[in-house]
């Protein structure tokens, strides 16, 4: 096996990275296979690390063939527990590595839906209790004003008995049930 890796300067990133560009098969110093590396790229200080670096599709193909004519077409390669690392490398171990997994997976993808969601209720929740009103400044409760049934005039004679006052006629009901409720 020979891996082609090349090194490059990001200034967007402020350090260099190192990429795999080419994976060719060699038997007897002569190339048999040649597979170009797509996405398979660490910064220059770290390693790049993969569960599975692999020509067919299931594996998500990282490793395409050069060409279509090439002999390449006839090899299924494979690489399992794959990591790479091809500068700075320090008392003959990998640094911290990269991982080829995607940061959205669906576990992670459904997550964040149901983290949305609970926000969502939340702020439903504190925009109905902003806008609650309360009973009373003291919150007591207010008794609302008395509810008196329509009375016949036959019954509105017992009910009621005259007030004396300086000309002005008045009348107080005798039965005064009004009850105070506390919450």
């Amino acid at each position: 096996f020979r891996f082609l890796l090349t090194t490059s300067y990001y200034e967007l990133s402020v350090q260099n990275w190192f990429s795999l560009h080419r994976l060719q098969l060699l038997y007897n110093h002569s190339v048999l296979a040649t597979f170009n590396a797509t996405r398979i790229y660490a910064p220059a200080s770290y390693s790049f690390h993969c569960d599975h670096v692999s020509s067919l599709q299931r594996y998500d193909a990282l490793l395409i063939p050069s060409s279509a004519n090439d002999v390449s077409k006839l090899w299924e390669v494979t690489f399992i527990d794959f990591q790479i690392q091809g500068f700075n490398i320090q008392e003959g171990h990998f640094a911290y590595a990269k991982d080829c997994a995607s940061f959205f997976s669906p576990a992670i993808l459904m997550g964040l839906v149901m983290s949305l969601i609970l926000l969502l209720v939340l702020a439903y929740a504190l925009h109905m209790l902003i806008h609650l009103k309360s009973l009373d400044r003291h919150y007591e409760c207010k008794a609302s004003p008395a509810y008196f049934a329509q009375m016949k005039d036959n019954d509105m004679g017992d009910e009621k008995e005259p007030l004396r006052s300086s000309g002005n006629e008045s009348y107080e009901l005798r039965n005064q049930q009004f009850s105070k409720i506390y919450i």
